[in-house]
């Protein structure tokens, strides 16, 4: 039995980090979602974060207005964002953890102490039509709180493997790819869908797509960063290429 085919989501964030760094209107974040969606992601993601960083509500507001493929509107669970999303109507929300000290998302969603209120929240998002994920470690703990949030959706952090690998720390590597091998075996019997993102590169995408319970892979500065050397089409294509050659490799 085949694999199913995997999702590239395209985060976008960082062309509007570009864009910031001069206070001008270029580079256009939309601008750059069109032209990722043209060159075959299957979505596009945007986190609006709470100091708007990068993502402005307008940025979010044109993404909806504009783009043809389906939005996953990242943010904190907050009476701010959910007021926005609840606005907005993207297709999918992807409840993550924010600070402001961070430069990136540090791990996965604490929806084990967070649990009445995280439900409370995927409750009144998903009774405004809006599919609700959940940005969360691969463990197996956190699988079963997010079920019981219910969640339809989770992503499983993939920093931890991601940064072990950059570091050469095999045996570390070995061990996250292992739980979230586990993670979304586990994911796929209870019946929600598995997504992964988080530093993910071309080889670690390749390797990842190996992985038939994962169904969408969301992947940002990588491919932000390998545009501004080959140009966003080429660096979505060969993206697409490792996908595709790691699921091949898991339907033999």
């Amino acid at each position: 039995m085949s694999a199913p085919h995997l999702r590239l989501g395209v985060n976008i964030d960082h062309a509007a980090t570009v864009r910031n760094a001069r206070g001008g209107a270029h580079p256009d974040p939309v601008r750059a979602a069109l032209v990722a969606i043209a060159a075959g992601a299957d979505g596009i993601t945007a986190h609006l974060r709470e100091d708007r960083r990068h993502i402005r509500d307008e940025d979010m507001a044109r993404l909806k207005r504009e783009i043809s493929k389906p939005l996953n509107f990242e943010m904190a669970a907050t009476d701010e964002m959910v007021a926005i999303a609840l606005h907005t109507r993207p297709h999918a929300s992807c409840l993550v953890p924010e600070k402001r000290s961070e430069r990136t998302t540090e791990g996965g969603l604490d929806v084990v102490g967070g649990h009445d209120h995280l439900k409370l929240v995927a409750a009144e998002l998903a009774r405004a039509g809006v599919r609700v994920s959940l940005f969360i470690e691969p463990s197996l703990e956190a699988l079963e709180a997010a079920r019981s949030i219910g969640a339809p959706v989770v992503e499983l952090h993939t920093g931890s493997w991601c940064d072990a690998l950059f570091h050469g720390e095999a045996e570390k590597a070995d061990h996250e790819f292992g739980r979230i091998r586990v993670a979304a075996a586990r994911a796929a019997e209870l019946g929600i869908e598995c997504h992964a993102g988080h530093g993910l590169d071309f080889d670690t995408a390749r390797k990842i797509a190996g992985l038939p319970q994962i169904v969408e892979l969301n992947i940002g500065h990588f491919l932000i960063g390998e545009a501004i050397f080959v140009g966003m089409p080429e660096a979505i294509a060969r993206m697409r290429a490792a996908m595709d050659e790691g699921r091949r490799q898991a339907s033999r």
